[in-house]
């Protein structure tokens, strides 16, 4: 159920009492394509809004140019619960922690017996029933330079410099729940830095935070970008002893909407 209208409430919305309502781009039934869980049928409920632009964003209409609808939180319950196979729920983005009402939506979630995966930046903390943070810090390769800005400008560039890394709320998402660590690779000069980021968080962490907690994925939303990468990122995997993640869903459905 693709979610494509660029409407949203008015100011008044929420004072005037109505349902409670999230920004949402896509609600769809489909196989999580990253991670530890890769393969496991999974509802995705993908939030519009982000406070990050990375320039090869995978959802540029989250981030970039947001689009959505705004639907309330018992549509989108009824429709998670309409695809009966599904026992695992992924909210994603865009960031969905920027949505107080994400948390109010992991409630609900939880209650009906759902596993749900939050895949998320690492910039902001929630204090919600989750059960797997998928966590990708953004390195420095990830800023939209005005040469790697889709737009153009590089209008976005510092801010998205200054708030890529929160070293704390890294370590309260790592000590709050089961956790995963996803870093999109651009190339072998991504290393150094992961190595510097993980550092900075097992210091600040209580957990500790081993080699198979991390994952390295290898950056491409189309399979032609995916073939000049991933064999790359598969070695770097073994050189430093991390886990390799594929993109199965742009294996499978290459940079199809709702996939």
């Amino acid at each position: 159920m693709p979610v494509n209208s660029t409407y949203e409430a008015d100011s008044s919305f929420e004072a005037n009492g109505a349902a409670e309502t999230l920004p949402i781009n896509e609600l769809f039934y489909s196989l999580q394509g990253e991670g530890t869980l890769a393969g496991v049928p999974c509802v995705f409920v993908r939030t519009s809004g982000c406070n990050l632009r990375c320039w090869f964003c995978d959802s540029y209409h989250t981030s970039w140019e947001p689009t959505h609808g705004q639907l309330s939180l018992d549509d989108i319950v009824a429709e998670v619960e309409s695809h009966e196979r599904a026992d695992h729920v992924v909210l994603t983005g865009g960031e969905p922690l920027i949505h107080e009402q994400a948390v109010t939506l992991l409630e609900r979630l939880d209650d009906l017996g759902y596993h749900t995966t939050v895949e998320t930046n690492g910039t902001t903390y929630r204090d919600a029933p989750i059960d797997l943070a998928s966590i990708s810090p953004k390195l420095a390769s990830s800023t939209p330079t005005p040469e790697k800005d889709p737009k153009g400008d590089g209008e976005w560039a510092d801010r998205h410099e200054k708030q890529r890394i929160d070293v704390d709320v890294l370590a309260e998402l790592v000590d709050t729940y089961d956790s995963q660590l996803k870093f999109v690779v651009t190339g072998p000069d991504d290393l150094p830095e992961i190595e510097e980021v993980l550092t900075q968080i097992r210091e600040a962490a209580s957990t500790t935070v081993t080699d198979s907690d991390v994952l390295l994925m290898p950056e491409g939303v189309t399979r032609e970008q995916l073939d000049d990468s991933r064999n790359t990122v598969a070695e770097l995997a073994m050189e430093y002893g991390y886990r390799y993640t594929p993109r199965l869903h742009v294996d499978l459905w290459n940079d199809a909407p709702g996939t």
